[in-house]
């Protein structure tokens, strides 16, 4: 049986395997071919993984602190106006 697993990166760079019980799992799940046997099924799996690796990269981010910096417009305060 095959398995996913989905983690976020530590911050620290350390490898997972150094981190113990510390890594946040975000998916564990086992995979068996019925799941992917239907588009319907396979779809489910697709966005459950989608879920897990967004969820990841937020975990990430508050780890390391890092917020996405704001987008900027090209724009002048001048030309927007």
């Amino acid at each position: 049986m095959a398995r996913i697993i989905v983690t976020a990166d530590p911050a620290d760079g350390r490898p997972l395997r150094a981190l113990g019980d510390e890594a946040p799992v975000l998916l564990d799940e086992h995979v068996d071919p019925v799941h992917l046997d239907t588009s319907h099924a396979a779809e489910q799996l697709m966005q459950r993984l989608a879920w897990a690796v967004s969820d990841a990269e937020a975990a990430q981010r508050a780890q390391s602190g890092a917020a996405r910096p704001a987008r900027r417009s090209a724009l002048s305060p001048a030309q927007r106006a």
